[in-house]
């Protein structure tokens, strides 16, 4: 078979998919793109063991129908270096030789048989389906992905819970420590169901979705995703298990108060946990009348810092230590200008929401706190 096709429109295909396959592979041809040419459009497929991603690329002077696998790297690396032009690709069918010519030059290497590549998993008869914007999609999973863990003894906490229902969609994700819950009435199912996104394509939905337009379909059952996009389609594998009741962990009644800046409590805390403890990362946050006090110290070195933010407060006076790190990546996911914190005591959980919400979107994060010595 023989085609030819713009090296940048391939290059920006094949570095979408690349993504997907991981840098140890136990399969050899999962360490290839699989190249599939039907009628003058050409598919282009990467894979690993749970997630593979399909796209298509147009091309011109088409001869032939037919499949083959050929290394990434072969195909990637020399494309980076290529300014855009035309390429023929030139392919035996018998011996798999791929000849690559372009203006000055060609390359050649030898394939692999398409039809080793891994078909992926047909859906159960019972899948549903999940139709929703992209920009609505991204959003959900923009905002919680961050706080997804890497857990090896509890696997169902690495990735995004989609809780569905006939009225809304909620993702969830928590590490143990932080938990992000986003609710939005801009997409429904077609009843109850549920699934868990691995972290894996959610990142890498996360990196396709901003030049997506439209609906998203999301068809699914209890093992595996169809998720197609107008110029992508993914098939991944959900993180088996259940889900904890992320509801049971949110704190219903918290009588303190504290509203204030969020870019203010960001960049204070980013100075402040400089001269915080390397091992815990703690930082103190003393809440009054009309300011918060953010300070750190790290005794081992003999370093402290302090800083004082203006705020709206109603509560008690109170002490209130966090982990730097995950407070950081709270506020800088959340898309407000204000942030309201609501607290009980300085042993529960701390709520952090956004003043100003979303159009048909409610979010809420929450975050363990950390024990004070004094």
């Amino acid at each position: 078979m023989k085609f030819v096709v713009s090296s940048a429109t391939l290059l920006n295909h094949l570095q979408a998919i690349s993504r997907v396959i991981n840098s140890k592979n136990t399969l050899p041809i999962l360490d290839c793109f699989l190249l599939d040419l039907k009628d003058n459009m050409l598919s282009l497929t990467a894979a690993d063991n749970e997630t593979r991603l399909e796209t298509l690329v147009a091309v011109n002077s088409a001869e032939g129908d037919g499949s083959l696998a050929i290394n990434a790297k072969n195909l990637l690396d020399p494309l980076r270096e290529l300014p855009d032009q035309p390429l023929t690709f030139d392919i035996n069918d018998e011996t798999l030789e791929v000849f690559i010519y372009y203006h000055n030059g060609k390359y050649n290497f030898v394939g692999l048989k398409g039809d080793e590549y891994p078909e992926p998993k047909e859906l159960k008869d019972s899948s549903m389906s999940l139709n929703i914007e992209a920009d609505t999609l991204f959003s959900g999973i923009n905002r919680t992905v961050f706080a997804t863990a890497d857990d090896e003894l509890r696997p169902v906490m690495n990735g995004i819970y989609f809780d569905i229902t006939a009225d809304d969609v909620t993702f969830v994700a928590s590490d143990g420590h932080k938990l992000v819950r986003v609710t939005t009435t801009e997409a429904k199912g077609e009843g109850r169901s549920s699934f868990i996104l691995p972290k894996k394509p959610a990142n890498l939905l996360k990196s396709l979705l901003p030049k997506e337009s439209g609906t998203v379909e999301v068809r699914f059952d209890e093992n595996n995703a169809y998720i197609t996009m107008s110029a992508y389609k993914m098939v991944c594998r959900f993180v088996e298990g259940r889900y904890p009741n992320y509801n049971s962990v949110i704190p219903q009644n918290n009588p303190n108060m504290v509203t204030l800046d969020r870019l203010a409590l960001l960049n204070a805390l980013k100075r402040v946990a400089v001269f915080s403890n390397p091992a815990s990362s703690l930082v103190k946050l003393q809440l009054s009348e009309d300011k918060i006090v953010v300070s750190a110290q790290d005794i081992d070195f003999l370093t402290a810092a302090e800083e004082m933010i203006p705020c709206n407060y109603e509560g008690n006076v109170m002490n209130i230590g966090f982990k730097a790190a995950f407070l950081i990546d709270i506020l800088n996911n959340i898309p407000s200008s204000d942030v309201r914190i609501e607290l009980s005591d300085p042993s529960r959980a701390g709520l952090i929401l956004p003043v100003e919400k979303e159009e048909n979107e409610d979010m809420l994060t929450l975050l363990m706190p950390m024990m004070l010595n004094d």
